[in-house]
């Protein structure tokens, strides 16, 4: 699966890898100029979980055929609650990730801060709760596909994923 380049005609970047994922890229991409705000999370592979010290590697699965549609519905649910938002991307590797390396990249830009932060907040929330994206973790002693398991939950039905700040 390779990563296809921001898009030239919307203001949605969605994408799922095995390249590492291109972090500046997105945050630059999403820059426009009636857009103060921008808020870029960049979730990365660390070196330990609860009861697993010493996190090696991650690697995560995705059910491909559904990792996309999932993702615009996700983006445009978020247009409708901040109507405003300028430029989404919502991107995230599969495959091998290293300690420190980028696992899942969410940017939003929009014309004020709170909406790019309470915005952001919601894609990279119900992202982890919608879309079939399954990670494995090694570590010294062991290694599992999670902690626990999660269900994958559709969009709508993760309304209380919403910020307190955010429209009701």
């Amino acid at each position: 699966m390779v990563l296809v380049p921001p898009p030239a005609p919307t203001d949605t970047w969605l994408g799922v890898s095995e390249s590492p994922l291109p972090v500046d890229a997105a945050s630059c991409w999403a820059i426009q100029p009636r857009c103060g705000g921008l808020v870029l999370f960049n979730g990365t592979a660390r070196d330990h979980a609860a009861g697993r010290p010493d996190v090696s590697l991650l690697e995560y699965e995705a059910y491909e055929e559904h990792v996309l549609a999932r993702l615009a519905v996700i983006a445009d649910e978020a247009r409708v609650r901040w109507p405003t938002i300028g430029r989404i991307a919502m991107l995230h590797r599969v495959g091998p990730v290293a300690v420190t390396e980028s696992a899942v990249v969410v940017v939003v830009s929009a014309p004020h801060r709170d909406e790019a932060f309470t915005a952001a907040r919601f894609c990279i929330d119900t992202l982890k709760a919608t879309v079939p994206i399954w990670k494995r973790e090694q570590w010294r002693n062991g290694e599992s596909w999670g902690l626990e398991p999660q269900h994958i939950t559709d969009v709508t039905a993760s309304r209380d994923l919403r910020s307190e700040s955010s429209p009701r």
